[in-house]
């Protein structure tokens, strides 16, 4: 159950990362979306959720984008096993330490990825430094909401339908 839940996680994230990048009409945006689900279930689920998770988004996103296919998956699996690992050593239950995973875990994923394409002699990149700063922030501000919804959402009903029949109790009295 809990292998299905972060397959359905990355792949919304991975349809909604491409419809962002359609409505934008660019494929550069500064939030990458399966990352963020892959460092979520890192930190929900383990180590092992973050390593297949960020290997399957990272090998969907290089099949899709064009690039050379291995190395997104590459930089992805080790910035989720990270996470993690990170999410299981420590308690990271405050929005400060979870902001400080998902940025970490941007940055891991942005430094291996270019240093990779780097190594490779397939691209070279001036002054990345601005772009991973922004989608580093970028990436933590969405995911401590997406925490945030996903903690929410449990309640929610239940809290709606107190205040529904504690409302109603005090109209027919």
């Amino acid at each position: 159950m809990k292998a299905l839940r972060v397959v359905l996680w990355i792949g919304a994230a991975l349809v909604l990362q491409s419809l962002v990048a359609r409505w934008t009409g660019t494929s550069r945006i500064r939030v990458d979306l399966p990352l963020v689900a892959v460092v979520y279930a890192a930190l929900a689920h383990g180590r092992v959720a973050g390593l297949l998770g960020g290997s399957l988004a990272g090998l969907a996103q290089d099949s899709v984008s064009g690039g050379i296919i291995g190395i997104g998956g590459l930089a992805k699996t080790v910035a989720g096993f990270m996470a993690g690992v990170v999410g299981t050593q420590f308690i990271v239950t405050q929005t400060w330490a979870r902001l400080l995973v998902f940025t970490g875990a941007t940055v891991v994923n942005a430094v291996l990825f270019i240093g990779l394409y780097v190594l490779l002699g397939l691209r070279q990149l001036d002054q990345p430094f601005l772009d991973i700063t922004l989608e580093a922030v970028s990436n933590g501000i969405v995911g401590l909401m997406a925490f945030e919804v996903v903690e929410f959402l449990p309640g929610a009903r239940d809290r709606w339908r107190a205040s529904r029949s504690h409302r109603h109790r005090g109209r027919y009295r």
